[in-house]
């Protein structure tokens, strides 16, 4: 089964970030965009459209497209989303940038001197995005991130394995 793909509205832009974290295909509705657009762009490209917009998904074309969440804190919504959708948090981590979707490659020789200084112990691989050119590397900021694809995963896994 092939992974899902995301559109997030602006409500859930954190928990698109954290769905890119965790190496899902996921873009990030743009400031004012209309219902109808996101939705028409999200049964052109196969994506699910996560949204907290409960009337969008009254719309004649949502089903199967749109997941409407009530909650809204970031970890609130992401246990919400995997009891809709099969998330592994865990799978594909840190395989996408953060802020612009592409997948990220190995950094070429030399993307080191390109860390901060104060890091440049730390770093590790490096990964580069090739779209926008960010670099990642196993920082504190990762370390947290992965930390909360963890306890998301745990989660979602306890869920599965509990009679219903």
């Amino acid at each position: 089964m092939p992974m899902p793909r995301f559109l997030c509205d602006r409500m859930f832009v954190r928990l698109g970030r954290y769905l890119r974290a965790a190496g899902y295909d996921t873009l990030i509705a743009a400031d004012g965009a209309e219902d109808r657009a996101l939705l028409a762009q999200a049964r052109r490209e196969h994506r699910l459209l996560v949204t907290g917009d409960r009337e969008l998904a009254l719309h004649a074309r949502a089903p199967g497209h749109v997941l409407v969440l009530s909650s809204t804190g970031v970890a609130s919504a992401a246990a919400e989303l995997s009891r809709q959708v099969p998330i592994d948090w865990l799978a594909h981590s840190f395989t996408r940038c953060l802020l612009c979707n592409a997948r990220l490659r190995r950094a070429p020789a030399g993307a080191l001197e390109r860390v901060p200084r104060e890091s440049r112990q730390l770093a590790g691989e490096l990964w580069e995005c090739p779209a926008c050119g960010r670099l990642y590397w196993e920082g504190s900021h990762v370390r947290r991130m992965r930390g909360c694809l963890r306890r998301w995963q745990e989660a979602s896994l306890e869920v599965a394995s509990s009679p219903s």
